[in-house]
């Protein structure tokens, strides 16, 4: 059994980075992102790149980060309201942004790991979203085609992984990081803890070793908040 854990964020990349990649990135905001994969990239230097992701995380975190050194040429994105410099770049031209609604984008991902190079759906039909897209009417309703996503890279953020890549998420930290890794050539997954093989429940098992290439641990992590919420305290 080759060993699929390595030492660094940095590690787990070798080899694997240059210019000019399409990376499917899990995480939904600040939730379940690939923090320290994403600054080993940051820290690599390469540019050009492409990434398939929810959102691009808010200024200064996640593939926020990359934004900030012009390391992303294109956002595949469904959200992007909360980032200044991803809103800066794209008004300005200097960022490339192919919007795609969220089920789809999900889809998308999930297609490209299950070798479907498009399917049909309703979500779009007669918006921006279905400009320059084949259309085709199904029982006298159209449909527009979207292409499924597959990546060269895939970043993933999980809970618990065992030493041969079987993987468990928390809760809504999984949010997009399962279509993420598997429309991925090579998946690479950070991990909060690794545990032995044979301790985790194969029914609990969200993403089977057999898409995962690599893995490193990731922890110890800051739980960021996008917006702390409180509400006024009481006079007593």
């Amino acid at each position: 059994m080759a060993n699929k854990l390595y030492p660094s964020a940095a590690a787990a990349l070798d080899g694997l980075l240059r210019d000019g990649l399409l990376i499917a990135c899990g995480g939904f905001g600040l939730c379940g992102i690939p923090e320290r994969l994403l600054d080993a990239v940051r820290d690599s230097g390469v540019k050009d790149l492409t990434f398939a992701s929810n959102n691009a995380g808010i200024d200064n975190e996640g593939i926020g980060k990359l934004l900030r050194t012009r390391q992303v040429k294109k956002m595949i994105s469904s959200y992007v309201g909360e980032n200044k410099e991803f809103e800066r770049q794209y008004l300005s031209g200097e960022l490339e942004v192919e919007f795609c609604p969220q089920g789809t984008l999900a889809e998308r991902m999930r297609a490209g790991g299950a070798g479907i190079p498009g399917f049909y759906t309703k979500t779009g039909v007669g918006t921006l979203v279905a400009e320059g897209k084949e259309v085709k009417s199904f029982r006298g309703e159209d449909f527009i085609l979207e292409e499924g996503i597959f990546a060269d890279l895939a970043l993933v953020k999980a809970w618990k992984a065992d030493e041969t890549g079987n993987v468990i998420f928390r809760k809504t930290a999984r949010n997009f990081n399962v279509p993420a890794a598997t429309c991925g050539k090579v998946c690479v997954v950070e991990v909060e803890e690794i545990v032995p093989v044979g301790s985790l429940d194969p029914d609990a098992i969200h993403l089977p070793g057999v898409y995962v290439q690599r893995l490193v641990v990731g922890a110890p992590y800051d739980k960021k908040i996008e917006f702390r919420t409180v509400r006024e305290r009481e006079t007593v």
